[in-house]
Formats: C-alpha cells, structure tokens, sequence
C-alpha cells in the first residue's frame, strides 16, 4: 500500500529554530510519518510544493515519560526531517494560523 505525501508530511514544524534554518540554510523542517524514509519525504516534498531537493535528513525523537500522580505513561516517538532545497528554487510560505 503506497502512501500519500500527505500522511508521509503530518506537518511543517515552525519554530524559532526552524525558521532560522529556513533563512540561512534554504531547509525546510517537517515533522514526518515515523516509517517514512528519505526517499519518501523527498518525493512527497517535491510534489507538494513542485520543488526540487537537494538532500534530506532525518532525526528520531523517543517520546518522554510522563507522570500523573502514580500513573506512569509516555508520549509517542516522532520523527522530523530536514528538506534542503536547491539554491535556483522558490521557498514555500507557511501559515502560522
């Protein structure tokens, strides 16, 4: 079962340091589906926003154990990935809403 770029893509991450790196470094920052690879994420990237990518990282976050009085649960593992765009291609814009 193939999956759509918008199941692989949940959704852009905008913070401070996201957009820092989307200034300086032309990256946009994403957090993804936790079994998508790179190849994914590139293809998914490239048609939505009819862009081309450079290169892509990926980094796994573990979610954190959390406690509410003797209850003991944590949060799910999440991946991000970093989309480096080429230099002759357009930025998307995001809304912040």
């Amino acid at each position: 079962m193939t999956k759509t770029p918008y199941q692989i893509l949940q959704k852009p991450l905008i913070t401070e340091k996201a957009m820092d790196e989307k200034e300086r470094n032309r990256t946009l920052v994403f957090r993804v589906e936790a079994g998508a690879n790179k190849v994914e994420i590139r293809q998914a990237v490239e048609k939505l926003f009819k862009v081309k990518v450079e290169s892509v990282r990926t980094a796994v976050f573990h979610g954190k154990t959390r406690r509410r009085g003797r209850n003991v649960g944590s949060r799910p593992d999440w991946k991000k990935a970093l989309v480096k765009l080429r230099a002759d291609q357009k930025m998307p814009e995001f809304d912040q809403a």
